[in-house]
């Protein structure tokens, strides 16, 4: 079961890096260059995330610069930026692009806290179907007389151990990123 049970672990870690990754994306009111992540440019004829065509920097807290290589993609990653849906309105400065962040609105603010909470119930099912698929195997291995029906009970105990640290682990992120969101 070792093996399974540092299989099933590194799934579940899996979930939480996911889960992080979607709460870095979340624009709270200081600037991150995680935030462009998700940005898609038209380059050479085909769609390359921003940072193959850019590099992204944080020179102050309410401003994102974007330092584009090729002179020629400036337009387009402009074009991208403003398309995101993000809100963000870029200013061009030779090929660099200079983002300022304006404060969140308190209705913003609220409408992230609720995307996070999507985000964080997302992670705690993906944690929920491995564990799952943990006690599936249990039960199997039990029924084919490969583990006792004792063994079944210390490691499906463990297993639930594992998905509770993990779902902690998801709670406590959510409150961090809902605070840093809510910070006036």
């Amino acid at each position: 079961m070792s093996g399974d049970y540092d299989d099933l672990k590194r799934r579940m870690d899996g979930a939480i890096a996911a889960f992080k990754q979607d709460l870095a994306s979340l624009r709270t009111g200081r600037a991150s260059s995680n935030l462009l992540d998700a940005i898609q440019v038209e380059a050479y004829g085909t769609a390359m995330p921003i940072n193959q065509v850019a590099t992204v920097s944080v020179p102050e807290p309410r401003m994102i610069s974007v330092s584009v290589w090729d002179k020629s993609m400036v337009s387009a990653v402009d074009r991208a930026i403003r398309e995101s849906n993000l809100g963000f309105n870029p200013i061009v400065d030779g090929v660099n692009l200079r983002i300022p962040l304006p404060e969140p609105s308190e209705q913003r603010r609220k409408e992230l806290v609720k995307i996070s909470h999507t985000y964080a119930e997302n992670a705690r099912v993906a944690a929920r179907h491995v564990r799952r698929d943990g006690m599936d195997f249990l039960k199997k291995a039990e029924k084919d007389g490969d583990i006792s029906e004792d063994d079944l009970r210390k490691q499906s105990d463990q297993v639930q151990k594992l998905t509770d640290e993990i779902i902690s682990t998801i709670d406590s992120l959510l409150s961090d990123k809902e605070a840093e969101i809510m910070q006036v």
